[in-house]
């Protein structure tokens, strides 16, 4: 399958391109192309705002909430084109996962509260599903919402703890599941719950990443009170919001444009890495595991334009969407392995192996994010569901074995 756009199609490509070229800020792009996959919040909301200021905010949402009204065309062309341009991620958490969990499930009252806040940017979410004996077996958790009822009205009081969080340090707000009953089987009894981050007995731990990053947390809840308007959806029924909301993360997950702009910084630091008297381009072992790389992020490439514009689009797909996920994450993988490669132990000490009879090229990844991108990008199988739960969904739901 290739996919070819209309004249209409690529003169939207073309206005997404010069907006990034002429808005995008410099110090922002720097970090997209290091492959910093989450970036300080004030960044993310300078760039945000941008894009909302555009109309480009949210542009998946449904025209009626604030979204762009586009066909799914022009989605796939924007987020490819800010790929490329080395733009930011939309903010995850609240534009790209609770929102339409909240068009789709929540109440008119709480559409009205907290979509206007991510739309605009101004409010942070973090997502607060895994716990320490409850990652990819998600439907095992145990922290606790007990519903209670005082002077102040009917709210649940949660006690326990969420792990592997990230961004809870820079969030107003969390969206998770939370045990509301342990009586029937473990998908059941599950609630899914807003809570300000505010909130008495809310204490966040960093947890430093291998590479030296925080991006993640382990946050523990003291009795903390929840107001049941906070309830997304029905209680103990919210194993089947979550199935909904993993499914637009997994999806997502693919990132085929983002690979591209790797993909092409690593040709560019090939180019411009010495080897002997010649580039690591002239490495024809190298260049085949290249090669490799690239010939499978087009067949995932063509697999995603199938699931997209096939027939039905992606509203009729489920369970298909692990596959995207799965090898998404692998060949996001495998490219930065391949930088690391490149450069061997000068990544750690962080020396200049750059040639110095070709000009160095910003367009390649910096020498001394190298190393930081290819271990921090290990977690990329393992969130959203470890791509081996991923290969049991797609026997099960998609093969039926």
């Amino acid at each position: 399958m290739d996919m070819k756009f209309n004249a209409q199609a690529e003169e939207f490509r073309a206005k997404v391109r010069l907006f990034v070229q002429d808005n995008l800020p410099d110090d922002i792009r720097m970090k997209v192309s290091e492959e910093e996959m989450i970036l300080p919040r004030e960044m993310m909301q300078r760039w945000h705002h941008a894009l909302y200021k555009q109309g480009w905010g949210c542009p998946s949402w449904p025209k009626e909430h604030g979204g762009a009204g586009w066909s799914d065309e022009q989605h796939y062309l924007f987020e490819r084109e800010i790929a490329l341009c080395d733009a930011p991620r939309p903010i995850p958490y609240g534009v790209v996962m609770l929102a339409p969990c909240l068009i789709e499930y929540g109440s008119k009252a709480q559409q009205e509260k907290f979509l206007p806040g991510i739309l605009t940017g101004e409010q942070l979410w973090c997502q607060g599903f895994s716990e320490p004996n409850a990652g990819s077996d998600l439907a095992s958790l145990k922290c606790k919402a007990e519903l209670a009822t005082d002077d102040s009205g009917d709210h649940y009081v949660i006690n326990g703890s969420k792990t592997w969080t990230s961004d809870a340090h820079v969030a107003d707000w969390m969206f998770g599941l939370f045990r509301t009953d342990s009586s029937g089987r473990k998908q059941q009894g599950i609630t899914f719950l807003m809570i300000d981050m505010k909130s008495e007995g809310v204490t966040i731990s960093p947890l430093e990443n291998y590479e030296g990053t925080h991006e993640v947390n382990q946050v523990f809840f003291d009795n903390v009170r929840v107001p049941v308007d906070n309830r997304v959806g029905i209680e103990n029924e919210g194993w089947g919001v979550a199935k909904y909301l993993l499914g637009l993360e997994r999806f997502g997950t693919a990132e085929v444009g983002r690979s591209l702009a790797s993909l092409g910084r690593l040709k560019t630091l090939a180019q411009t890495v010495s080897v002997g008297s010649g580039s690591l381009l002239d490495d024809s072992d190298f260049m085949n595991e290249v090669a490799r790389a690239e010939i499978a992020l087009r067949a995932l490439e063509v697999t995603e334009q199938r699931f997209l514009f096939g027939p039905g689009g992606s509203q009729s797909m489920g369970a298909e969407a692990s596959m995207l996920k799965v090898r998404g994450t692998e060949i996001q993988q495998d490219i930065l392995e391949l930088a690391h490669q490149a450069l061997g132990y000068h990544a750690h000490a962080q020396i200049d192996v750059i040639s110095t009879e070709s000009a160095y090229n910003p367009a390649a990844i910096a020498p001394k994010a190298i190393a930081k991108a290819h271990y921090n990008f290990r977690k990329t199988s393992i969130y959203a569901g470890s791509n081996e739960i991923q290969k049991t969904i797609i026997a099960k739901a998609v093969l039926g074995l």
